[in-house]
């Protein structure tokens, strides 16, 4: 319980958290965010990273000129690009053994049946809506991978989501985070972006009960 009480404080002061990052780290932050877009998107096990929040805040950062905007959702975009291209690899190479070999804590088949279920319903543009979409984000690119999906069409679909995602995200956060009201008010704009993002999976949860 400690844990997640933790991590629940994380989340919703990631901004303090990452500002202080930037204060005493410098440079080292584009690595630090570099990596979480990564392992965010491209690690079955590390669904639970921030995504959208942490772009919006990275953004907000940014327009204090601590960190260059541009530079920033560049190398975002190529994390965001290269995680999804590694998770498909892992799901195209080891998907089925993974299921088959490893326990349920460590890999919820739960997860695999929602975004199996987004497929479905939105074929190949999964990848590019499952962006916006937390856990579907991170398990969408290892389904691709298991069910064999042609790796011409799931990579232009990766590479546009990718843009989108972190570009949209990024540059709201730059222009929007420090209009005053937005700026003091940042928990409850993470608390916004956090009930958005998980709303498309409740829907689907509640059409799927409802079948």
């Amino acid at each position: 319980m400690e844990l997640i009480e933790h991590l629940i404080n994380f989340f919703l002061h990631l901004d303090k958290y990452l500002l202080q990052f930037v204060a005493t780290y410098g440079v080292w932050t584009y690595v630090l965010l570099f990596s979480v877009i990564f392992c965010e998107t491209g690690l079955v096990i590390t669904p639970f990273l921030p995504g959208d929040s942490l772009l919006f805040i990275a953004g907000a950062i940014a327009s204090h000129g601590v960190l260059n905007a541009h530079v920033l959702v560049a190398l975002l975009i190529i994390a965001a690009i290269l995680g999804d291209t590694v998770n498909y690899w892992i799901g195209n190479r080891v998907g089925h053994k993974i299921f088959d070999r490893q326990p349920k804590w460590f890999f919820k088949q739960e997860h695999f049946d929602y975004t199996h279920r987004f497929f479905q319903r939105h074929g190949g543009k999964t990848i590019i809506i499952a962006r916006f979409v937390p856990i579907v984000r991170t398990f969408a690119p290892f389904v691709a991978g298991v069910g064999r999906m042609n790796y011409r069409w799931f990579l232009s679909y990766n590479v546009i989501g990718a843009i989108i995602w972190v570009s949209l995200l990024t540059y709201a956060g730059y222009f929007f985070g420090n209009i005053p009201i937005i700026k003091n008010n940042l928990t409850l704009v993470i608390i916004g972006i956090i009930i958005l993002s998980i709303m498309p999976g409740v829907i689907e949860y509640l059409r799927s009960r409802s079948n």
